[in-house]
């Protein structure tokens, strides 16, 4: 396949996987809305969101790089956004002293910079298994 043709593909695919992930999580977080959260000005779920974004985008990168097909890529981008929720929902489970969903809500930017942390992480670590 034509170099600019695939770039082209991957990027179109890579761009609605994201979305498909961001609506996801944008409809399991009970508490708040994130789009609104962040149009007000909310860092902390800002830092969320854009941690969800490069952990997604860091599985796909991986995938596109080692991939022989570009179903390949779209299998792994979908298996990154499930395991991105996995983990989102495991993380809430494990901080039972507090919800991080209400303290995303109330811009508790150390718990933003938390999720945003774990799922960064966990991009590598899907996206190194990839190779």
């Amino acid at each position: 396949m034509n170099t600019f043709i695939a770039t082209i593909l991957y990027f179109f695919i890579s761009i609605v996987i994201v979305l498909i992930g961001l609506f996801i999580f944008e409809n399991i977080t009970r508490k708040y809305k994130d789009y609104e959260e962040i149009k007000n000005g909310n860092v902390a779920v800002a830092l969320s969101v854009a941690g969800k974004i490069l952990g997604i985008c860091l599985i796909l990168a991986f995938a596109i790089y080692n991939s022989a097909h570009i179903y390949d890529t779209i299998i792994w981008g979908l298996v990154g956004v499930v395991l991105q929720m996995a983990v989102y929902v495991i993380v809430e489970l494990l901080t039972r002293t507090f919800s991080m969903e209400e303290q995303l809500k109330n811009n508790n930017i150390a718990v933003g910079i938390l999720s945003m942390s774990v799922s960064i992480g966990l991009g590598f670590v899907v996206g190194a298994s990839i190779t």
